[in-house]
């Protein structure tokens, strides 16, 4: 379920006997333009991930087979979005704190991301992240 403030994106899903496609184009469907795309999957059962933000990077997060559920953290809400369908998708935009928990055995988490990586970006320290969020 999405919550207001962590608005869950649709994206366009075309098909016919032949079977399903979904599209992400970069400022379409996808509001902004894409440098890095990763995917997450063969997360073990009880295993979570992500527990960070990041001050610059905006993400698009879609759940292209299985389902997970994302909790997100802005400083001022907090919500559990689930992702389980390949045409909806989810922005985590810069300063959000994210974890990704419940991984489905066939989960392949796909993210597509403005930005290459890079480890001075990240927040790792949940403490840390709401400090920071007193500053700016």
């Amino acid at each position: 379920m999405s919550a207001p403030y962590f608005p869950v994106i649709d994206l366009p899903r075309r098909g016919d006997e032949r079977g399903a496609l979904v599209v992400a184009e970069a400022m379409a469907d996808c509001p902004f333009e894409i440098r890095r795309v990763y995917w997450v999957f063969g997360t073990a059962e009880g295993v979570s991930r992500g527990f960070h933000a990041h001050h610059r990077t905006r993400q698009l997060a879609v759940c292209v087979s299985g389902s997970c559920d994302l909790r997100m953290n802005d400083g001022r809400e907090t919500a559990t979005i689930r992702l389980d369908s390949p045409d909806r998708a989810l922005p985590i935009e810069p300063m959000v704190w994210h974890e990704m928990h419940n991984f489905s055995p066939d989960c392949v988490l796909l993210v597509m991301a403005d930005a290459e990586y890079d480890e001075a970006d990240y927040i790792r320290d949940f403490e840390a992240f709401t400090r920071y969020l007193t500053t700016v």
